[in-house]
């Protein structure tokens, strides 16, 4: 079938997605090993620049945490919400919940049941079945069957940054509206997380992402988000942190200083307020990510987030080509931005009711 997109648009969209992907996980393994350490234990252990490169984490340099794993699955989820469709049914925060409890099954069992048939590839992957310092909230809110919703969230007063650290494949939903893939994001977020900040973050940082991914500029992208998040009640938490980043470029040269200005990061507006500030004063990706990292605080998270942002902007041939060479899980990162590009410009091709690949949906099964 002749895909409703041109082709060079379907060739930049999924640069992008990979950049997002690869970004997020790159700013995620750099911070992996100097998460919990403060900015003076950095760079006594570095030097004065801190980390400029992946250190050993969980045994191996390039190592990723939970935050690449959260966010591989709920890029999983999003394919599979759109496979889904065709048998009727169509409620995507669904099908996201059902992938974080593939997820949290990765964080309690030694690896892959295959008797699972509907489990979908994603689950199957062993690297997947390690145990990288997951967040509380995230973990309990999904220990069991239930769904946090916005009426009954799961951990009511939860608002660590676990909501925006996996959010940002919603913002690649670039057929939606932005206020549409506002609300997924903030509806996915209570799942695991009940206070309206950690909610609210989430759905700022897939708007940016979403604006980003449509090629506006970073800057129009987070007053856009801005504009949504003033029509919330609670908002604003979400919405000081977010101007505190865009005040913080304007007081000078970047520090790691000002970095811990907006925080630590553990908090869902913190992080996201580090993650944009770096991102916004970026000389390149590897000054973006190191600053997001050399903080005392959520190294990986704010790097992580800082990263799916440079990464949705440029697209991945401005990655340092090292960096991706080395990291954690490399080829299943590709494979499931691929999957998602696919899916998101071709799907008719894929599945539907004039036919369906097998393979694909033994990939994403429709159950």
């Amino acid at each position: 079938m002749t895909a409703v997109w041109g082709r060079a648009q379907q060739q930049d969209f999924r640069s992008r997605v990979r950049g997002c992907l690869l970004g997020g996980a790159i700013g995620d393994a750099l911070g992996a090993g100097i998460e919990f350490e403060s900015l003076e234990a950095i760079q006594g252990d570095h030097g004065p620049d801190g980390v400029t490169d992946y250190v050993t984490a969980y045994g191996r340099r390039g190592a990723v945490t939970d935050d690449t794993q959260m966010t591989l699955f709920t890029v999983e989820g999003l394919i599979r919400a759109q496979v889904r469709r065709d048998t009727g049914a169509w409620h995507p925060p669904t099908d996201v919940h059902r992938a974080y409890r593939r997820w949290a099954a990765t964080q309690s069992e030694w690896g892959p049941d295959e008797r699972r048939k509907d489990a979908g590839w994603l689950a199957r992957e062993e690297w997947l079945y390690a145990r990288r310092a997951p967040g509380n909230a995230c973990l309990s809110g999904l220990s069991d069957d239930r769904m946090g919703t916005l009426e009954e969230p799961k951990n009511p007063g939860s608002k660590g940054c676990g909501t925006v650290m996996r959010s940002a494949p919603f913002g690649l939903l670039v057929g939606w509206e932005p206020q549409l893939v506002f609300q997924l994001a903030v509806e996915c977020a209570a799942q695991t997380h009940g206070h309206p900040t950690g909610q609210l973050a989430a759905g700022a940082f897939a708007v940016i992402i979403h604006g980003l991914a449509r090629g506006e500029a970073l800057d129009g992208s987070v007053q856009h988000a801005l504009a949504l998040l003033g029509a919330r009640p609670g908002h604003q938490e979400t919405t000081d942190a977010l101007q505190s980043a865009l005040g913080a470029v304007r007081q000078g040269l970047p520090s790691p200083q000002r970095v811990e200005a907006l925080g630590e990061g553990w908090t869902a507006e913190e992080s996201l307020a580090i993650g944009v500030y770096c991102a916004l004063v970026a000389e390149d990706v590897r000054h973006g990510l190191l600053l997001a990292v050399n903080h005392s605080g959520d190294s990986d998270s704010t790097g992580s987030i800082c990263g799916n942002l440079l990464g949705v902007q440029h697209g991945e041939t401005a990655l340092p080509p090292a960096w991706i060479a080395e990291l954690e899980g490399r080829a299943t990162i590709l494979q499931l931005a691929d999957d998602f590009a696919m899916e998101m410009t071709q799907a008719p091709a894929l599945h539907g009711p004039a036919g369906a690949s097998p393979a694909w949906l033994d990939r994403y099964p429709a159950a």
